[in-house]
């Protein structure tokens, strides 16, 4: 064999390593064009907060190799007893759930997300002077109403499990014993810091009053009257009036300290009680039997609960007193001039509180519903006077009884510039734009897509770049890209609903038969056997159909169960997210189906429901009163239509 010399090999050397060179640059070419690839090493950092861990895949610095494209993970927390998880939260990275405890994140970049943990806490609502506070029970605060001195300044709480309001002042406990307190400070009764060990507190006029673990009392604040002048008591629970203090102890006797002009400190013959509340001058207290006691000032008949029973909770404003039954229905004596004590038409109720001159319930939902002085916004805890509402992906709109509109959420397009609609009878709306029904037939739209001047028209929907309008006449016109047909629709007749997907156009027809036009890719015009269909609904790939007889039928993609309802009865109305299915039952409660992202579907505790609408990422109710409901995905602000403090 002959042998090479140093100059060939040499050159067969370097022809090799430039071969091998062009191999690896094409490889890396080819996979980074086709997985559009960095190719370096990334980094997901993991960790948590107190109460609880992060199970898979573990907390610490997790490297992801050259080549693998948008790395993505599964994360599971798991909260400690005695806590829940709350949220995902990272810079400029997040799971695709940050609300699920169990989820899947993907990155291109170096990301850390931590689990947070909070201690498991009841909801419920404080009334103050002129302002109104909320606990979440993912320990959260909210506030409204007047905040002159910042007594609403309360969004940065967190870790919370009470809260009470005073005349101008908000305090709260920390999980940790710990107390916080903002507002008004002018006697000192926001001088919490030290507090240590506490587990309620009480906010006066100008006081503070705070249980410890031990069932002693401390207090910071006014106390001209001797409302401070709790040292020696060894309670159970701890109310605070305007210049007056009231324990109740473990045997169910009752103290108080503090003004007594009109005899509201006269509670030593009190026996039994299991609850107590101090107004500006009256004190009431709850009997184990569910009657109730009050003294003190009843100028406007606040003390007169002598005849109720089968109370739960109690709670005392400034010159009225509210009483909440074990059906959920609410009393109320006293001074009624703001309508505070207008509560006989609440149901569902688990809390009252009572302010100045404003009253305010927790639904067993987690709703707030409110009556009374709204002068400085302190019952402005969300929409009223809602008869209809709709829901784009990022934004909701309502309808008001009066014909007005409002809106929130994404207004990136002038979606929500519905301020000025009059005589509005119902809207529509979808990412982009806003459209609503004139009582004579006419059409407004806002946003980023136009109708033209249509007229004649008596019911809209909305879809991505698409609007659909049933004529009195039973046809249909439609606007928008037509790229799958879905507006093939001008020879339908006697039409009596419309509903438009994403790919597709559903309309029902006065015989309870329906047609479809558009995409079939994953079945979702499949509708021709359907028969005695009273109403229909789509979005994105499926049709859902209620018929007459209150069971429900669905087609399309079911990736994430949204047509899984075969098994519903007894339902008068439906609605369809992108990958959800939500329908109303004759009880006014309300069942769901599909993908649960950002607790889309978290629907099982609303009552008292008349009409419901769904999205891209989130669920929206209106409830026979009026006001609304949401839950999922808040990011737009697109569920700021009212409180919701069960998550």
């Amino acid at each position: 064999m002959k042998s090479m010399t140093k100059p060939e090999i040499c050159r067969y050397l370097a022809r090799a390593i430039i071969f091998l060179v062009m191999i690896v640059l094409i490889a890396g070419m080819v996979s980074c064009r086709a997985l559009s690839c960095v190719p370096f090493v990334r980094v997901l950092t993991i960790d948590s907060t107190e109460g609880g861990s992060v199970t898979f895949p573990g907390e610490g610095a997790f490297p992801y190799l050259v080549g693998q494209c948008c790395p993505s993970t599964k994360l599971v927390a798991e909260a400690d007893e005695g806590y829940r998880f709350i949220e995902w939260t990272g810079e400029d990275c997040g799971p695709d759930d940050p609300l699920a405890a169990v989820t899947w994140i993907m990155w291109d970049r170096d990301c850390a997300i931590t689990a947070q943990f909070g201690h498991e806490c009841s909801p419920m609502v404080a009334a103050g002077g002129k302002h109104t506070v909320g606990l979440k029970d993912i320990g959260r605060v909210v506030a409204v109403g007047d905040n002159s001195y910042g007594q609403c300044n309360v969004g940065d709480w967190g870790q919370i499990i009470h809260v009470a309001a005073g005349g101008e002042h908000t305090v709260a406990v920390r999980a940790d014993g710990t107390v916080g307190a903002t507002g008004l400070n002018s006697s000192g009764q926001c001088n919490v810091g030290g507090w240590v060990g506490i587990t309620q507190v009480a906010a006066g006029g100008y006081h503070t009053a705070g249980l410890e673990s031990d069932g002693a009392v401390v207090a910071v604040g006014d106390n001209r009257y001797g409302q401070r002048d709790v040292g020696s008591w060894s309670i159970t629970e701890v109310a605070a009036g305007l210049y007056h203090t009231v324990g109740r102890l473990s045997d169910g006797t009752v103290v108080a300290a503090g003004l007594n002009t009109s005899g509201q400190c006269n509670v030593g013959n009190w026996r039994g009680i299991a609850e107590v509340a101090a107004g500006s001058s009256h004190t009431v207290g709850l009997k184990s039997d569910g009657t109730v006691v009050a003294v003190g000032n009843n100028e406007h008949g606040q003390c007169e609960v002598g005849g109720w029973a089968n109370v739960i909770r109690i709670a005392a404003g400034m010159e009225h007193t509210v009483g909440l039954r074990s059906d959920g229905t609410v009393l109320a004596v006293g001074d009624n001039e703001h309508g505070q004590c207008n509560v006989s038409g609440w149901r569902d109720i688990i809390q009252v509180a009572a302010g100045m001159e404003h009253t305010v319930g927790v639904r067993c939902d987690g709703s707030v519903v409110t009556t009374g002085n709204n002068g400085e916004g302190q019952c402005d805890v969300g929409w009223t006077d809602i008869v209809q509402v709709a829901a784009g992906d990022g934004h909701t709109v309502g309808l008001r009884f009066d014909g007005t509109v409002v809106a929130v959420g994404w207004n990136e397009h002038g979606q929500c510039d519905v301020g000025g609609w009059t005589d509005i009878t119902q809207v529509a709306a979808h990412r982009y734009h806003t459209v609503g029904l004139k009582s004579d037939g006419t059409v407004l739209a806002v946003g980023a897509f136009d109708v033209g001047k249509w007229t004649g028209i008596s019911q809209v929907a909305a879809s991505l770049g698409a609007t659909v309008g049933l004529r009195s006449d039973g046809t249909v016109v439609a606007a928008g890209e037509n790229y799958y047909g879905q507006f093939d629709v001008g020879g339908w007749t006697d039409i009596i609903q419309v509903a438009v997907g994403q790919e597709h156009t559903v309309g029902l027809k006065s015989d309870g038969s329906v047609v479809a036009a558009g995409s079939d890719y994953f079945g979702q015009c499949d509708v021709g056997r359907w028969r005695n269909i009273t109403q229909v609904a789509a979005d994105r790939y499926h049709t859902v159909g209620l018929k007459s007889d209150g069971t429900v039928v669905a087609v399309g993609d079911n990736e994430y169960g949204q047509c899984n309802v075969g098994n519903w009865t007894d339902v008068i109305q439906v609605a369809a997210g992108w990958q959800h299915t939500v329908g109303i039952k004759s009880d006014g409660t309300v069942v769901a189906a599909g993908d649960n992202d950002y607790r889309r579907c978290n629907v099982g505790r609303w009552t008292e429901i008349t009409q419901v609408a769904a999205s891209l990422q989130y669920t929206v109710g209106v409830k026979s009163d009026g006001t609304v409901i949401a839950v999922g995905y808040n990011v737009y602000g697109q569920c700021d239509v009212g409180w919701m403090l069960i998550t």
